[in-house]
């Protein structure tokens, strides 16, 4: 099979080119061939490049703070040439109100600063081969975890106040809970009273009270999306999935390798929506 081909390219006055060095040798390490074209570059000279180099994807990086008129420049140089089929990725300093703007121009990805060589590699293989099939992304929000001292006293907040109605009340072994569902939406609140003092829950109000504890995302394949997690440097609180409520397999991400949020992995039951 044919290597993927990758031009990395540094456009404008840009004279920092080391994360752009280090971008290209993880590529070569994923097995693909990476042509770079060194400092300073102008749009023309990076379209005729990649037409030339017959490559698969251009990577851009920019550190100058030019991504806004730089980027769409060798799109519109490629489109020229007809070789507006070659994919533009994108990265460097960029501030996050920039890349709304610059997937408008075509850009087909921006990886930000905290972004992994890994998913840069993973999203490119994916790109340029997709036959290969992908680990579906989260599918929505599942729930939204709530810790509460006792469901009792606060349930008329949310079914007279709020109109909710409960869909079901259960007790979850495992976490040392007892939780309750209510329905809004395609997602649901899930209110978390603890049922004894080892509970993470009860620990959990101990330390913050009251609160927001977790976000639920539903995914269809937990194992895989794990897998992924791991290979892109995060950690998980349990390193396997485990049984959560209605017999779903969840697994909690670490708060520190998600910025402060305790996120939720849930895979329903086979047959069953969360």
């Amino acid at each position: 099979m044919r290597k993927i081909r990758v031009l990395i390219a540094k456009p404008g006055l840009d004279g920092h080119d080391r994360g752009a060095l280090v971008i290209a040798q993880a590529l070569r390490d994923h097995g693909m061939e990476v042509i770079y074209t060194g400092l300073r570059q102008s749009p023309v000279q990076i379209a005729q490049a990649a037409i030339q180099e017959d490559v698969d994807v251009i990577g851009l990086s920019s550190l100058s703070g030019a991504h806004k008129a730089l980027f769409p420049k060798v799109i519109e140089a490629l489109e020229q040439r007809h070789a507006g089929d070659i994919p533009v990725v994108a990265g460097g300093v960029i501030p996050s109100e920039d890349i709304p703007f610059l997937l408008e121009k075509g850009v087909k990805k921006i990886f930000t600063s905290g972004s992994s060589t890994e998913s840069l590699a993973e999203y490119i293989k994916q790109l340029v081969q997709p036959n290969v099939d992908p680990i579906p992304a989260p599918k929505k929000i599942a729930h939204i975890g709530i810790a509460v001292k006792s469901i009792d006293s606060v349930l008329s907040l949310y079914t007279d106040s709020l109109d909710l109605e409960i869909e079901n009340i259960e007790d979850v072994e495992s976490e040392g809970v007892k939780v309750a569902f209510l329905k809004i939406g395609e997602s649901r609140i899930e209110l978390l009273e603890p049922v004894d003092q080892s509970s993470p829950i009860q620990q959990f109000i101990a330390k913050k009270g009251e609160g927001i504890h977790h976000i639920a995302l539903e995914v269809e394949d937990i194992h895989a999306r794990m897998e992924k997690l791991k290979k892109n440097g995060f950690s998980f609180i349990n390193d396997q999935p485990k049984e959560g409520a209605h017999k779903s397999q969840i697994a909690f991400l670490h708060p520190k390798s998600s910025h402060g949020v305790l996120y939720e992995l849930c895979q329903p039951e086979k047959g069953r929506e969360n």
